[in-house]
């Protein structure tokens, strides 16, 4: 279960938005997470963008950050231990894609923390669809991708067997 979703600038650490808890879970120690978001944030703006990994997991007591990095904007969320990793990265990259076509152009040019509030919007419907992990349409974006790691698989196995008769021809 999706708990807590911020976004923020690569190159600063200047928060952009955040998906307001409605469900507040004191149980979760939810202000210590966030503390440590902005710790993640603050490394990265730190980092040289070279060295950073586009898409991370870091597990974190019960919990576990996911962030992806799109640009000069990183998407973070936190996550129960047993919430799946590509639903997680999922949910991030269609906020990503929103975000993106909504204030794309305007990033750069912020200078005031939560200048995308209303993004919150967003943020609320789509983790709404994201919170059931056994939802059809979580089902179905995980069986699609479940199909092409198959695909690929097949496909790679194939190549291995392919190139073992080459070898085997060539030896007699």
């Amino acid at each position: 279960m999706v708990r807590l979703t911020l976004i923020a600038r690569v190159s600063d650490g200047l928060p952009l938005a955040e998906g307001l808890d409605r469900d507040d879970h004191p149980e979760m120690g939810q202000y210590d997470y966030k503390g440590q978001a902005k710790a993640i944030f603050k490394r990265l703006s730190q980092t040289p963008h070279s060295s950073q990994e586009p898409r991370v997991a870091v597990e974190s007591g019960p919990c576990t950050f996911y962030y992806l990095i799109d640009g000069n904007v990183c998407f973070l969320t936190l996550a129960e231990k047993g919430y799946p990793k590509k639903l997680a990265f999922q949910y991030l990259e269609e906020l990503a894609g929103e975000f993106s076509r909504l204030y794309g152009s305007q990033v750069d040019g912020v200078t005031r923390p939560y200048a995308f509030i209303k993004f919150d919007t967003f943020i609320q419907k789509t983790k709404k669809l994201f919170q059931d992990t056994r939802s059809q349409r979580n089902m179905a974006a995980l069986t699609a991708d479940l199909a092409e790691v198959h695909t690929i698989m097949s496909r790679n196995i194939a190549e291995v067997l392919g190139q073992g008769e080459k070898l085997d021809s060539e030896c007699q």
